[in-house]
């Protein structure tokens, strides 16, 4: 990449997992989408929360809830967790079977140290429960009980880092991505460790209703409201030490510019660093490339243009910096799998809904 290289319409990498739109329609009386999440032996608590987290905090503009969230085991009662206490959990699993949403997190009891591959009867039969169509979600090694039970079969997927490699090895019809936050694959997602299950909460939320609700949901939750699927879940470096500069300075001008050309040589500039210099500590603290995250953040902008603004296509593309609304097609079709004015009418739809 040259110096004077303007970062502007960067294609969207292959490795990025493609957003399939499929939301089912909201109305203002219907229910809200129920979200079941299935707790295991030897759940990790902080995974086991973050579905009620999330979409629990999910509302229309009038306070009303988006989702409902239960929690449900194999059996009701006392269950087990990783750490030093366990959970009392209310429903057993005839819960599963009401579930527009199925949500499994990491269980040790069934995750990296599971090596048979294949699910208990009373696991077998409580996923039996789940209706046909019904949508699947795993949040690290919950991806074990996914492909257990022959849903990812191939399907691209992904699950924790540390765990990649036996899980291939366990599910080989399985086309493991290990280098991403998570997979969106229609009706099956699944996301790597941890607080990666924020994002890919975070991404469904979106994925329904629109940027605002979810950008709300994460200023509640005082996280950031995007990290893109493909950004890296894990890099084999050390972080860059507090005291050495950042190019945290040169992301905020950026931003503060999407509608004019963006050199990376001015972006450089902004930290007082080569462009070499740049381009790596950009790919250490980002886990991609400046035009790869200029192009995330565009088609972000963009997005939330459709969704809130009376803009033209037009005008939307220019604002967001693309330029022209055919460079801004192609990289909505890229990143969303949809045009700018099927995304606007699928989605201000749901804004007016949840306006009222």
């Amino acid at each position: 990449m040259q110096a004077t290289e303007t970062l502007q319409a960067a294609p969207t990498p292959q490795t990025t997992p493609v957003s399939k739109i499929t939301r089912s329609d909201q109305h203002p009386d219907a229910p809200p989408h129920k979200v079941a999440v299935l707790a295991l032996g030897g759940v990790i608590p902080f995974e086991l929360s973050i579905p009620y987290r999330i979409f629990g905090k999910a509302t229309t503009s009038s306070g009303e809830p988006l989702y409902e969230v239960v929690t449900c085991a194999l059996a009701a009662g006392p269950v087990p967790t990783d750490a030093d206490f366990s959970i009392n959990v209310d429903l057993g699993p005839e819960a599963l079977a009401e579930a527009d949403t199925v949500v499994v997190p990491a269980s040790y009891e069934f995750g990296p140290p599971y090596d048979e591959g294949r699910l208990g009867d009373e696991l077998a039969a409580a996923l039996a429960r789940i209706r046909p169509g019904t949508r699947m979600v795993s949040i690290c090694t919950g991806s074990y009980i996914l492909a257990a039970a022959g849903l990812l079969d191939g399907r691209p997927a992904t699950t924790h880092w540390s765990s990649t490699k036996r899980f291939q090895r366990m599910f080989p019809s399985v086309r493991v991505d290990a280098d991403v936050l998570f997979v969106d694959d229609g009706d099956v997602l699944t996301s790597a460790g941890v607080a990666s299950g924020i994002d890919l909460c975070l991404h469904i939320v979106r994925r329904d209703h629109g940027t605002a609700v979810a950008n709300e949901v994460a200023r509640r939750s005082v996280v950031p409201p995007h990290r893109d699927g493909g950004q890296a879940q894990y890099i084999q470096r050390p972080v860059p030490e507090p005291q050495l500069a950042t190019t945290t300075g040169a992301r905020a001008w950026a931003l503060g510019r999407l509608e004019q050309p963006i050199q990376l040589r001015d972006m450089a500039e902004q930290e007082a660093m080569s462009v070499r210099t740049f381009t790596r500590r950009f790919r250490e603290e980002v886990g991609i490339s400046p035009g790869q995250w200029l192009t995330q953040q565009r088609v972000e902008r963009a997005r939330h243009l459709l969704e809130d603004s009376d803009l033209s296509v037009d005008q939307v593309a220019r604002s967001a910096g693309f330029g022209t609304a055919a460079s801004m097609r192609q990289h909505l079709q890229a990143a969303l799998g949809v045009s700018p004015t099927a995304y606007r009418r699928t989605f201000r739809a749901v804004t007016d809904v949840s306006r009222r």
